[in-house]
């Protein structure tokens, strides 16, 4: 899954892609590249950032989506609004990407039920803007998977098909560093959950810190390869996906992941 964020304050590339034409161009390289699917986005979920109106969010993801599909490209929608999984959904795109898993919007879950598509629920606490206060555990990846399988139930309960169901953990989110290594070292109690599962490592913060030198985390753009190392455990971990920024290597990742595993 190759990640368009059309923002101006994303973590790894606000503002590169706000041009309508510069960001159907960039979603094309990314499936020349090997990317499955383009996961586009109006709204930035890095930590401190504020909610992005409804209509202001169509305004930047509809216009790409539109240029995507025209080119046959496979599109998901980046949204926690049900309006926009609606209207993405509607004009094409396949699979609705929550990060909140459908805790901020109300809405959300009995108009992804209606929709009929495949439906992404990331582990979620908060908004950006105060996820990182949430990141008190007694045990990450117990109440963790515990608090997916209330998401999994509330998007059964609202008619979601569990054969369209799709979990994440949410790594960065309402999580410290160490949180995110221990569910990527405990991945098997993911996937016991009976669903596949998305893996969202891309170039986050976790990463920088584990690279840094001398205290100083490694810069956005040296996270490529520690990225491109994620994604090869994840796969041959059992992930159904992994949303990266960097298609080329991830996709050459999951190569040797299969091939390590029919070897």
């Amino acid at each position: 899954m190759g990640v368009l964020n059309v923002t101006p304050d994303s973590f790894s590339d606000g503002g590169h892609w706000l041009d309508v034409h510069l960001a159907v161009a960039h979603g094309l390289a990314m499936v020349e590249a090997g990317a499955d699917l383009v996961d586009v986005g109006g709204e930035s979920t890095r930590p401190g950032a504020q909610r992005v109106a409804p209509d202001e969010e169509l305004s930047r993801v509809m216009p790409v989506i539109e240029g995507l599909l025209e080119r046959g490209v496979v599109v998901s929608i980046d949204t926690m609004w049900a309006a926009t999984a609606r209207a993405a959904v509607e004009a094409g795109a396949v699979i609705v990407n929550d990060v909140s898993g459908g805790l901020a919007d109300p809405a959300m879950l009995e108009t992804v039920a209606r929709l009929g598509t495949p439906y992404v629920a990331m582990h979620w606490r908060g908004h950006s803007d105060t996820m990182q206060e949430l990141s008190d555990y007694d045990d990450v990846v117990s109440e963790v998977v515990s608090e997916l399988a209330e998401r999994r139930q509330a998007a059964i309960d609202a008619g979601i098909d569990p054969r369209a169901l799709v979990l994440d953990p949410g790594l960065g989110f309402a999580k410290e560093p160490s949180h995110n290594w221990a569910l990527l070292r405990q991945f098997d109690r993911l996937l016991a959950l009976g669903h596949p599962v998305l893996v969202g490592a891309s170039r986050k913060r976790f990463l920088g810190e584990l690279l840094a030198e001398g205290g100083v985390p490694r810069a956005m753009s040296g996270r490529d390869v520690a990225t491109d190392a994620v994604t090869a455990l994840a796969a041959a971990a059992g992930a159904w996906c992994v949303r990266v920024h960097d298609v080329a290597g991830s996709r050459d990742a999951v190569r040797v992941a299969a091939a390590w595993l029919r070897g």
